[in-house]
């Protein structure tokens, strides 16, 4: 009966995370490139200048730069490491290939999501923001489409409390302290009804409750404080290491990259068969990356309406950044990294052991030291990705309840709960059920972004015709 379930939800997984889902979200960020003019191109450098330089005026209640922190909190997760070794494992390096390509169309997407989130958000008197794809559905494109803004928020309430928010990161956690600190699991304790598990598993999971609940009490301005100082910490700490690996291995550089682009096109060429097709290298490529930084599932901009800005392109242009740093540069990283050390060839290992063995055969430091720096930023980015999870589903259900603050709060502690039971929950449904509810929240945002391109494109022309950007 089980089997029968699991197998088709598997299905309806692979269905919703297949062609048709990738082809609707390139084809809105290919759309929105062409209207917008490759802003993503000539609008860049200003863009990255204004990240680190807020506004000073304008509604919201935290500032563009945190607001862009609590997005990447929940983008920049366990899908930059071992998301990453996947694709180019089943799909070859070429898969590295079309990931930049659906990030380079996902910049347009995100820069679309974060302009529609301010311009379309509601600000109550005490400060407090809600925006994003349900606020840009019913006042963008009319009241009539309230009921597919329901559908979306649904879907993302579901996506937080079931998997991508709390089961997958917090197993993701905990495996990967188990892995350091007690591989064999030589020390471990039999948990009633549960089963047998390493005090690695319990001690960390303890622990990660505890931080998660002092953290999400305090609301969102708590939630951005942290990311601020976490996000930057562990993206840095991560390109470093990553930048040494590659500089250590520069004549290898060359050659990988060749390898990425003939796989692209290629794949059998540089595989020797293992990989069929461009098909595939394609494929894994373009869903690694949408899966990765988000931009068309309408998460980012629920952070994006929290902004104290008064210019809807210049959060725009902020929100776009985040895929920029998400994809094109710490997943370009990754991906090098597994293909100039062959890591990818490897037989027996997969997901987060194929960037531990990339990072232990090319870093010149002992393998413990680099399983150890590993560890630590995996456990960083599932971390942040919870936090963010949490405040994306919170407004959510607020939009849902008409901010009905009892049952938000009941929300809030369901999902500390639920970060609690995580690394003992082994039920492969959930996670793909999770899976499936993440994919089907694009659906009723691509089509938000195909009504309101439009939109998008006359308020660009605008703002920067009036000259605003150079004030």
């Amino acid at each position: 009966m089980w089997k029968v379930v699991n197998d088709f939800l598997v299905s309806v997984d692979d269905f919703v995370w297949g062609v048709p889902l990738m082809v609707l979200i390139l084809a809105g960020g290919i759309l929105l490139t062409t209207r917008l003019g490759l802003l993503q191109v000539r609008r860049l450098p200003l863009a990255l200048k204004w990240m680190f330089k807020n506004e000073e005026e304008g509604d919201g209640e935290i500032s563009s730069f945190a607001a862009l922190c609590t997005a990447l909190s929940a983008t920049i997760g366990t899908g930059n490491i071992v998301g990453v070794a996947t694709a180019v494992c089943a799909g070859g390096p070429g898969a590295l290939f079309w990931m930049l390509v659906a990030a380079f169309f996902g910049m347009a997407t995100k820069y679309a999501e974060g302009l529609l989130a301010v311009k379309y958000r509601v600000v109550a008197e005490d400060g407090h923001s809600l925006g994003g794809p349900f606020y840009y559905i019913e006042k963008g494109m009319g009241s009539k489409w309230k009921w597919l803004a329901k559908i979306f928020a649904f879907f993302g309430v579901c996506v937080g409390l079931f998997g991508i928010g709390t089961f997958s990161q917090v197993n993701g956690i905990s495996s990967a302290v188990q892995n350091f600190f007690d591989p064999d699991k030589a020390n471990c304790i039999t948990i009633p009804f549960l089963g047998s598990y390493s005090w690695a598993v319990v001690i960390s999971s303890l622990i990660l409750s505890i931080c998660v609940a002092l953290i999400l009490i305090g609301g969102l301005k708590r939630i951005a404080t942290v990311s601020q100082i976490i996000v930057p910490f562990m993206a840095v700490i991560y390109f470093v290491f990553s930048i040494c690996l590659i500089v250590i291995n520069i004549r290898e550089v060359p050659a990988a990259v060749v390898m990425v682009v003939e796989g692209a096109f290629n794949p059998k060429a540089v595989t020797g068969g293992v990989v069929g097709s461009m098909i595939v290298a394609m494929q894994k490529g373009i869903a690694r990356g949408i899966f990765s930084n988000e931009a068309g599932l309408g998460s980012a901009p629920i952070a994006a309406a929290a902004a104290q800005s008064k210019e809807p392109v210049r959060q725009g242009l902020v929100s776009m950044t985040g895929t920029f740093i998400d994809t094109i540069i710490i997943c370009t990283l990754t991906g090098l990294s597994i293909v100039l050390t062959g890591a990818w060839q490897v037989e027996g290992i997969e997901g987060v052991q194929v960037t531990t063995y990339a990072f232990q055969h090319g870093l010149p430091v002992p393998a413990r030291v680099s399983a150890f720096i590993l560890m630590l930023c995996l456990v960083f980015f599932a971390f942040t990705t919870i936090l963010g999870w949490d405040y994306y589903s919170e407004r959510c259900l607020e939009y849902l309840t008409g901010g009905h603050k009892k049952t938000i709060l009941t929300y809030r502690w369901l999902y500390i709960l639920a970060v609690f039971i995580g690394p003992y929950m082994t039920v492969k449904a959930v996670w793909t059920i999770a899976d499936i509810f993440n994919g089907l929240m694009a659906i009723p945002n691509m089509i938000a972004l195909f009504a309101l391109s439009g939109v998008v494109a006359k308020e660009t022309r605008s703002f920067f015709a009036d000259g605003k950007h150079k004030l």
